[in-house]
């Protein structure tokens, strides 16, 4: 188990509102997916950073409730957020937030010794029942808002197999995404039994529990892309150098991307060499926001 970061509405279960917000988080990711468009276009048209009154007015909103909202989502101002939000965010990332895994981790992560203890210590699986492809687990499934768009949250009795975000691909194409990953599995619709993690996840408090459900190579993946803090990136050579195999860069960026839960496992903060994106599985508007989140929250203090 290890600790882990805002909730919004369970879409079928009940309300799990942030204590002092009354305004959906789902909301605030569409609010942020038109301003990162209207940001992206100022730069393209070389207009520079655009004024609180002008984004303001790109949200069809006033200037005081655009900063309020703003500010009670990320907790700094919107003409400071918007810094993180430029195209070249994350080449400033790359220059000033790289995480050198094998030092963040003092060793490699290759070995048996290590898989067997991350199959039965907070993974608790084998590969014997990864080979089952979840034949005989009850996975419980619900709809959840969360900062970045509805999110759809899996679990099976040892804890959270699942975490995906439908803003950008529609909540059908999420569902079955994540459920032909373990095509044997009974799934069973109960948001009400999901909700305590799915707070604990968006609030950082408490434990969550994690059954992760892979295959060997994709699991010791998925751990170092936990080694990565928040607020910093890491490459995919790097991560293949972190495992102990280097030249693997490529089944690294398979296996990024085939990360079940994510953001508890942070496959968003994997960039490229050049400091581009690359890819994310539920879409790169989802992505940036999420490293202009965690990048605006880690300068300004805030857990």
């Amino acid at each position: 188990m290890f600790r882990i970061g805002t909730a919004g509405t369970g879409i079928y279960g009940r309300a799990m509102q942030e204590p002092d917000a009354n305004h959906s988080t789902a909301y605030h990711y569409q609010v942020m997916r038109r301003a990162i468009e209207t940001i992206d276009a100022a730069q393209a048209s070389r207009r520079g950073p655009l004024s609180l009154a002008e984004l303001a007015d790109a949200m069809h909103m006033s200037p005081a409730h655009f900063q309020r909202l703003f500010s009670r989502w990320v907790g700094v101002s919107p003409k400071r957020y918007q810094q993180y939000l430029t195209l070249d965010h994350a080449r400033r990332l790359l220059r000033e937030r790289f995480t050198t895994l094998a030092a963040a981790q003092g060793a490699g992560l290759s070995g048996q010794g290590r898989l067997h203890d991350l199959f039965l210590g907070w993974e608790a699986m084998t590969p014997g029942e990864y080979a089952r492809r979840g034949a005989g687990l009850e996975i419980r499934w619900g709809w959840f808002e969360s900062p970045f768009g509805t999110a759809l949250a899996m679990a099976t009795g040892r804890g959270l197999c699942g975490l995906a975000f439908a803003a950008e691909c529609g909540r059908r194409q999420a569902f079955d995404d994540m459920a032909a990953r373990w095509p044997r599995a009974r799934f069973t619709e109960a948001p009400e039994q999901l909700e305590h993690l799915v707070k604990a996840a968006f609030q950082k408090r408490g434990r969550v529990s994690l059954h992760l459900i892979g295959p060997p190579f994709r699991i010791k993946v998925w751990e170092a892309l936990l080694s990565i803090p928040e607020g910093h990136v890491a490459t995919y050579g790097e991560i293949a150098r972190a495992i102990g195999a280097p030249r693997a860069v490529r089944a690294v960026g398979t296996a990024v991307g085939r990360n079940p839960v994510s953001w508890l496992i942070p496959c968003h903060r994997v960039l490229r060499k050049t400091g581009a994106l690359g890819g994310y599985h539920w879409g790169l508007p989802v992505k940036r926001s999420m490293l202009a989140w965690e990048a605006a929250r880690t300068d300004a203090g805030l857990p």
